[in-house]
């Protein structure tokens, strides 16, 4: 990760393969969320990992000699409460469905990136962008199913309202945070989990919920006594998060938000490849059409933005 950026030229190619590193190491890491979720909760999952991730962070910052001071402290607040809160919500998902489900649901942010794009910055829309995003959205429905259609499901519309809240973030990281290094962003993004769990905590503490073990009651758990599987997978999801999403921010500083949230596309066969390897878990024939689709996608961006910067 370089330290001060200007991300004002357009290099969609290096950030592709940027994205599909990032969409490997989260694919891994996002898959033992419902090794935590089966005792802790969610709050005390996101305000612990912030606290590993800033003590690894604040090290490399200062043995490689990176800033994390930001140069718009408002710019930098912001955009990290609007991913923050987007990514609680992603979180949340994980502990009642598979890794790639919740993902599919939230990847209908290229949608809200384009037209938030076009509407509030003036961003033109090319024709191959419209038909990346209409082929990965139509893998996305594929491979979420009947859920994609079922309005009423949790399922299906919190991972949208994540989608939503994660385009208007990644917008932020090249309009509002261009002058930014990714270690700011990244500081950030842990900084308001961080604040966003210890609320949490601090609620359910003052207002306490009895609930059994079991993923299925992540959200509505407060502070308990970490088992050591807690602290292990929680350190392997702060030190795969700081550099998956620290991946992730220097590629959308390199590529217009409309790319570069196509592009994320590729995390859903990663973490399909994930669930396979380490649970098992397969999907039919429906749900590999639709990564083929989403796949099929990621290469017209890719490639696409290669042809406009020759």
């Amino acid at each position: 990760m370089d330290g001060d950026v200007t991300a004002t030229k357009d290099r969609t190619l290096t950030a592709a393969g940027i994205i599909s590193v990032y969409a490997f190491i989260i694919g891994f890491t996002d898959n033992f969320v419902r090794v935590i979720a089966a005792d802790a909760g969610l709050w005390q999952f996101h305000f612990t990992r912030t606290c590993m991730a800033m003590l690894i962070l604040v090290v490399f910052a200062q043995m490689f000699r990176r800033r994390i001071r930001p140069v718009n402290l408002k710019a930098v607040a912001a955009r990290s409460f609007i991913h923050g809160a987007g990514m609680v919500i992603y979180f949340g998902a994980l502990a009642f469905l598979p890794v790639a489900l919740v993902a599919a649901g939230l990847f209908t942010a290229p949608i809200f990136v384009m037209l938030i794009g076009s509407f509030a910055y003036g961003h033109r829309i090319t024709p191959m962008q419209v038909v990346a995003v209409l082929v990965g959205f139509g893998g996305v429905v594929l491979v979420l199913g009947p859920e994609a259609m079922s309005g009423a499901s949790l399922a299906a519309v919190l991972p949208v309202l994540a989608g939503a809240l994660y385009a208007m973030g990644n917008i932020a990281t090249r309009e509002w945070c261009a002058e930014e290094s990714a270690e700011t962003l990244l500081g950030g993004f842990f900084v308001a989990l961080g604040i966003i769990g210890a609320l949490g905590m601090l609620a359910l503490t003052l207002w306490p919920i009895a609930v059994p073990s079991g993923p299925e009651y992540f959200l509505m758990r407060g502070p308990v006594l970490p088992t050591s599987e807690f602290w292990i997978w929680t350190f392997v999801q702060a030190a795969g998060s700081l550099l998956g999403v620290g991946l992730m921010i220097r590629g959308y500083q390199i590529t217009q938000a409309s790319k570069a949230s196509v592009l994320e596309y590729v995390i859903l066969p990663a973490s399909a490849f994930w669930s396979y390897v380490i649970w098992g878990q397969t999907m039919g024939w429906m749900a590999w059409v639709g990564m083929a689709l989403i796949v099929a996608a990621g290469a017209l961006i890719a490639f696409g933005g290669a042809r406009e910067a020759a």
